[in-house]
């Protein structure tokens, strides 16, 4: 499985890939620390896309919006997965980005196991199924 992670904060990325690494899914991860070099290896077209985007959305810069609505605007990427990883449990933040189209809205755990268990779920969801019935009760993952 293809995985990639942009996140600008060393630490929250290096906490991502041991839990990832801790889980028993083959995986690929691809790791970008700002929202200018994911949109950098984006414009592309020739660029292996991931299975799922986990994207922060708090980043300088270039924000996670911001390269949620970029993303969104490319015809080849619309319909890649794209898992909102954020510190922000903000309402507004929440209807955003499902308003803008991302898949699924994930506040950080700060628990080693927790986040174990956050990333084994969602690379194991069939997004394509759980689109069909996605509203804000359903995009924001709570374990």
């Amino acid at each position: 499985m293809k995985v990639m992670l942009a996140d600008d904060d060393a630490d929250d990325r290096m906490f991502f890939e041991e839990a990832l690494n801790a889980t028993s899914i083959k995986h690929e991860l691809a790791l970008f620390e700002d929202g200018f070099a994911l949109m950098d290896y984006f414009s592309d077209p020739e660029c292996a896309l991931p299975h799922i985007l986990f994207l922060d959305l708090n980043m300088p810069g270039k924000s996670g919006i911001q390269c949620l609505e970029e993303l969104r605007a490319i015809p080849r990427l619309r319909d890649m997965s794209i898992a909102i990883y954020s510190t922000s449990s903000a309402d507004r933040d929440i209807e955003d980005t499902l308003g803008k189209g991302a898949n699924i809205y994930i506040q950080k755990p700060s628990n080693f196991d927790k986040l174990r268990k956050v990333i084994s779920h969602v690379l194991k969801t069939n997004w394509q199924f759980h689109m069909s019935g996605l509203n804000k009760e359903t995009f924001f993952l709570n374990i």
